[in-house]
């Protein structure tokens, strides 16, 4: 064991000990996530008769991705949704503690270990969840609905995201490329010819509710468990979540379900509009599609710019920049007729 992994541990252990009297120790820690500046820990606070399952959600020098929250204020988001609503509370982990200066372990936070499974390939393909694949699709619509419904009154301050600011970002990004896309191109003007507006009332927005960032069980029929990583959290557009949830990439194989894989648009609009009593804009989603289509797809050209640069040779960087070409076609096929169905 490194040094620097010997003085993390022995700081988190000395946290768990003030924070949790019957605690004496961690045992289990491993990390999840591979990210250069977000790491994702688990652990277990042990003790006489204590086994108390943990997460930390850790920057090591306090850096973020451009459009993500600050460490500290997605942990506040997550408390102030949990409190201020009984039924998303069961879909969240439970906030223990944030990290201060004086814990020396940079900018994170500690929350409960939810027991469950992420993984998409498991999820949509192991015999174990055979039993709540039906039901999942219906789920997220119903949680979807709750997450739009909060009082964004109560929520701390969260940044608004406009559709003409994001596209233009998105335009800014696209003509920075080293490679340009016809595709890309074409899919921007459109996206400009269809620009919808701002929705009047800005709703609470997860920003990337996807399947990776659900924890489903099995066991007992659960099904969907909790939202994770609330890091992109904003407020705008409902009809974002309810796109991003639909794009190819998070079908995992499964094309012919646009929903994660799963499940059917119609299943999904009809929970969240049982939910919220409003009615779902199928044109208003697509463009988010054909948005959200957009975004990844940018983010997996500028892989591809590292890649060929010589500033990122690892296997990971590449297998995201072969992508580029992926969103390209999800792009052509969205965007072939005014009624397509990607």
């Amino acid at each position: 064991m490194s040094t620097e992994l010997d003085d993390f541990a022995a700081g988190l252990q000395s946290l768990v000990r003030r924070l949790l009297p019957d605690a004496q120790g961690i045992a289990g820690l491993q990390r999840l996530s591979a990210g250069a500046t977000l790491q994702t820990w688990s652990f277990d606070a042990v003790g006489p008769g204590l086994c108390h399952p943990l997460i930390l959600r850790r920057s090591p020098g306090g850096l973020r991705g451009a459009e993500s929250l600050p460490l500290p204020l997605e942990a506040a988001l997550i408390s102030a949704v949990a409190r201020g609503n009984p039924d998303l509370a069961a879909c969240l982990p439970e906030v223990v503690h944030s990290l201060t200066p004086d814990d020396a372990l940079g900018d994170g936070f500690l929350m409960t270990r939810i027991a469950g499974e992420t993984i998409p390939r498991k999820i949509l393909r192991d015999a174990a969840f055979a039993s709540v694949r039906p039901r999942l699709v219906a789920q997220f619509g119903r949680v979807l609905g709750a997450i739009h419904r909060v009082d964004t009154q109560t929520l701390p301050d969260l940044p608004l995201r406009s559709t003409a600011a994001l596209l233009a970002t998105m335009q800014r990004r696209n003509a920075a490329l080293a490679r340009p896309s016809a595709v890309f191109d074409f899919s921007l003007r459109w996206l400009q010819d269809y620009l919808p507006a701002d929705p009047a009332v800005p709703r609470l927005v997860h920003g990337d509710f996807r399947i990776g960032n659900l924890i489903v069980e099995a066991t007992g029929g659960q099904g969907l468990r909790a939202v994770l990583d609330w890091e992109i959290a904003h407020l705008g557009d409902p009809a974002e979540d309810l796109a991003w949830v639909c794009l190819p990439p998070w079908r995992f194989g499964q094309i012919d379900r646009p929903v994660a894989g799963l499940g059917s648009r119609e299943a999904l609009f009809s929970a969240w509009q049982d939910a919220t009593g409003e009615a779902v804009d199928p044109a208003r989603v697509r463009w988010w599609q054909a948005m959200g289509s957009v975004r990844w797809g940018l983010g997996c050209a500028g892989m591809c710019d590292w890649f060929d640069s010589g500033r990122d040779r690892t296997v990971e960087r590449a297998m995201i920049a072969r992508r580029v070409s992926e969103n390209e076609l999800d792009l052509l096929r969205l965007l072939a007729s005014e009624h397509a169905h990607a």
